[in-house]
């Protein structure tokens, strides 16, 4: 089987385990969007210089959006701010009849009557225009505008600039052998290290796909399909489990619970109360032939801000004593190294979050024309991965750092808990940096399991599904 290790992270690979200094409550979220801006606004800057060098007019840096002059052409930098009244508002939910049930959350926050404002330390500023009112903007977005400032106290914007691609992360690789687009030969493929990706298991549902999970385990254990198959799954060098591993099925009603309930109190056949523990066998299967990295999602039984802390091992059961099992962050970066004697070494560094950022971040955009993997590929132009967080995405109140920017491109940015597979190469500016992006679809609903090459940074998936005799098709087994 490949093999592939873990290497030692870098400062450009944060951990995002909160330690016993930074376990605090007692600080007002300000303090993210401060150093979120300290850390960002000098890229942007950069890149506005550069960008707005030759505009007639010689344009100048007013470093306060309150500072500004009617009439006079100019740019500013701060972080965007979206007024947006379909967005929630906990004052709102305070002040409500709690009498009557709230109505459903709404799938879009976006609505034409949404204002775009940008602030900084001394204030916020309304941004107008054509070219503002196409931006695909959320909220904590720090970005430069150019423009003037109209009679009314609005700012006009011409053009906007962003941070742009953060430099790649330092890592080794075959240069003569790098194929993203996969048209490598077959007899080279046989050697490569390859790493598999799930999401979504929803392990204790009533929708739990117990076939599709039992052929996935041994897809992944070479105790599936024919040669072709098992040659497959032996360059498979680990499992990353991207979020949302269970799904604990609660009784709405205790009339439901009696009326359900079999010989211990509950209906066995619809109920598991130990999904972790059915969680744990198909792990020890896989564990005891490659490592496993699992991360908590929204639907786990983990806290709910980000970044998620990892599973107690003790909840995992015997796979947990396995020094291959590995319980992560939500997010979290993982440096993987691997190089069989007969190949050059190679190093790749991957960055994986269960899908909570992106979500969030789909709720602030009409789609289309917005989709799920140019949103995501403006995070890496944005120079942060979740930047909703604090305002409509729940995160941990930091007073010294923003952990959630990019300090370096990552060679494969992996996103799971979504509704389909989709993949691109995203390429910056300068045209070396790149960045494999994959949004990894939910294994309960779709069976699909994605496989990434380390070597080419191709991208394949598989799916298992049953087949349906009575109806002719295919289909997942629930």
């Amino acid at each position: 089987r490949a093999t592939t290790f873990v290497l030692d992270p870098t400062s450009d690979t944060p951990s995002f385990r909160i330690n016993k200094t930074e376990k605090s409550y007692h600080h007002q979220y300000s303090n993210i969007y401060y150093h979120r801006l300290k850390g960002i606004r000098t890229f942007v800057e950069e890149q506005a210089r550069q960008r707005w060098r030759d505009v007639d007019g010689s344009p100048e840096l007013v470093p306060r959006v309150l500072e500004i002059v009617k009439n006079r052409l100019c740019w500013i930098v701060g972080t965007v701010y979206l007024d947006m009244p379909l967005k929630p508002n906990v004052l709102e939910d305070i002040a409500r009849d709690h009498s009557i049930p709230p109505p459903p959350p709404p799938t879009k926050f976006c609505s034409p009557e949404d204002n775009i404002l940008l602030e900084d330390e001394s204030g916020r500023l309304k941004l107008v225009g054509e070219r503002i009112k196409t931006a695909r903007l959320v909220t904590g977005v720090v970005m430069g505008v150019l423009g003037m400032e109209t009679q009314s106290g609005d700012f006009e914007v011409v053009d906007m600039c962003f941070a742009g691609m953060p430099p790649q992360i330092e890592s080794s690789e075959e240069e003569d052998a790098m194929d993203v687009d996969g048209t490598q030969n077959n007899v080279e493929d046989l050697t490569d290290e390859w790493i598999a990706v799930v999401s979504g298991l929803s392990v204790g549902s009533s929708t739990s796909p117990d076939a599709s999970l039992e052929m996935l385990t041994e897809y992944l254990s070479g105790e599936e399909g024919g040669v072709d198959d098992q040659l497959s799954a032996a360059q498979i060098s680990r499992l990353i489990i991207a979020g949302n591993s269970t799904l604990l099925h609660i009784c709405v009603s205790y009339a439901m619970l009696m009326s359900q309930r079999g010989r211990y109190g509950q209906d066995t056949s619809a109920f598991s109360p130990h999904p972790t523990t059915i969680l744990s066998g198909y792990l020890q299967d896989v564990g005891s032939v490659m490592p496993i990295h699992i991360l908590p999602g929204e639907n786990d039984p983990c806290g709910a801000i980000l970044p998620q802390q990892p599973f107690p091992r003790a909840m995992m059961g015997p796979v947990s004593s396995l020094p291959s099992f590995s319980c992560e962050t939500n997010p979290t970066y993982l440096r993987l190294g691997a190089g069989a004697e007969e190949r050059t070494p190679i190093s790749r560094t991957i960055l994986v979050n269960s899908g909570q950022p992106l979500n969030d971040m789909f709720k602030y955009l009409a789609s289309p024309p917005a989709t799920r993997l140019s949103i995501l590929e403006s995070t890496l132009k944005w120079r942060h991965m979740a930047p909703t967080a604090p305002d409509t995405l729940w995160c941990h109140p930091y007073h010294q750092s923003d952990p959630f920017l990019f300090h370096g491109t990552p060679d494969v940015y992996f996103v799971g808990g979504q509704g389909r597979f989709a993949t691109k190469l995203a390429l910056g500016e300068d045209g070396k940096t790149q960045c494999r992006l994959v949004l990894v679809p939910d294994f309960a609903s779709t069976g699909t399991l994605v496989l990434v090459n380390l070597r080419s940074l191709e991208v394949r998936t598989r799916s298992f599904r049953t087949y349906d005799a009575a109806r002719s098709r295919w289909r997942l087994h629930r």
